[in-house]
C-alpha cells in the first residue's frame, strides 16, 4: 500500500472508529508501529487528526480529506469518468467544472486531447472554474483560457464560493458543465458538506445549457449536509463501472439518467 493510499485509509478508519490505537491501525494497515506513528504524525501536522498517547482521534475536521490526500483513492473509476466526461466537449467549448478530485481528473483529460492543443487566434477552450488548484493546472496551457469565478477559498477542496463568485458565475453563459459532488442519492440528489459550495456549483450547473454530476461510486448513497439539486437540475449523472447495478437502476427510476463509464469508453460530443 502506498504512502497517499495508507493516509486515506487511515483516516476512513480513525472516522468509523473515532480514536485509534497504534497497534490497532498498524494491523489494519499490515504494516509496522513504527510506519503508523510517522503517519499519524503526518496527518497530525496538517490537522486532520490529534495524536494521544497512544494513538490519535479525529481533529476539528469533517474528513472532506484536501484533494492531495484523495488523489490515490478510486484513481481508476475517476479516470473513467473523466475521459467519458472530456469526450462530451467539442472545440471551441465553454466548460464549467466545479472543484473535487474527478473534477480535476476531466481538466487534465481535457488538457490531453489533441485539438485543444492546437494554438490559434481564439482559444480551443474556455474553462470556467471556481476550484484553485483546477486553474492553476490550466493556466499553464496558453491554448486553453481559464476563467476564475473570485469569491473566498476552502482549504480542503480548494473551491471558491460566496458573493464574488456568484456574480461572476451569473454574468456567463457556459455550454457545459460537470459538477462533482460528496454524495449522490436518488431521492435527495447531488449533495455537498458545505452549503456554499452547493450554491455556486447549483448556480454553474444553471448557467449551462447541459450539466452533469460527476462521481466515482463510493458517493453513491451518500447524503450530506447541503443539497445541489437532482434531475431538475441535471441533465445526467456520470459514474464509474464499481458502481451497484440496482443503484444505476434506481438512479434511472428517479429520472436522473446515469452513465456508466468504463476503462475504455469516451462518450461523443
Amino acid at each position: 500500500m502506498k504512502r497517499h493510499e495508507r493516509l486515506n485509509t487511515l483516516l476512513d478508519i480513525l472516522g468509523e472508529k473515532g480514536g485509534l490505537e497504534v497497534e490497532e491501525a498498524a494491523a489494519a494497515l499490515g504494516v509496522s508501529a513504527a510506519t503508523t506513528r510517522r503517519d499519524m504524525d503526518a496527518l497530525a501536522e496538517q490537522q486532520l487528526l490529534i495524536r494521544t498517547r497512544g494513538g490519535a482521534v479525529p481533529g476539528h475536521v469533517n474528513y472532506d480529506l484536501p484533494i492531495r490526500y484523495r488523489q490515490g483513492a478510486r484513481a481508476v473509476g475517476r479516470a473513467a469518468v473523466a475521459r467519458a466526461a472530456a469526450g462530451m466537449v467539442p472545440p471551441g467549448s465553454v466548460v464549467g467544472l466545479s472543484g473535487g478530485t474527478t473534477t480535476t481528473e476531466i481538466a487534465r483529460a481535457l488538457a490531453r486531447r489533441p485539438e485543444f492543443g492546437e494554438t490559434g487566434p481564439e482559444p480551443s477552450l474556455t474553462v470556467v472554474t471556481n476550484a484553485l488548484n483546477i486553474a492553476n493546472e490550466l493556466t499553464i496551457r496558453p491554448q486553453i483560457k481559464t476563467v476564475v469565478t473570485g469569491g473566498v477559498a476552502h482549504a480542503r477542496s480548494f473551491e471558491l464560493s460566496g458573493t464574488f463568485a456568484e456574480t461572476v458565475l451569473g454574468r456567463l453563459h457556459l455550454d457545459i458543465a460537470f459538477i462533482g459532488v460528496n454524495g449522490i442519492t436518488p431521492a435527495e440528489g447531488a449533495t455537498v458538506h458545505s452549503e456554499e459550495e452547493a450554491s455556486v456549483n447549483a448556480l454553474m450547473a444553471r448557467r449551462a445549457q447541459r450539466a452533469f454530476v460527476v462521481a466515482d461510486a463510493s458517493k453513491i448513497g451518500t447524503r450530506c449536509f447541503a443539497r445541489i439539486g437532482g434531475s431538475e437540475l441535471f441533465d445526467g449523472f456520470l459514474t464509474d463501472t464499481s458502481s451497484p447495478s440496482e443503484a444505476v437502476a434506481e438512479f434511472d427510476r428517479s429520472s436522473l439518467a446515469v452513465t456508466v463509464c468504463g476503462a475504455d469508453d469516451e462518450t461523443d460530443a
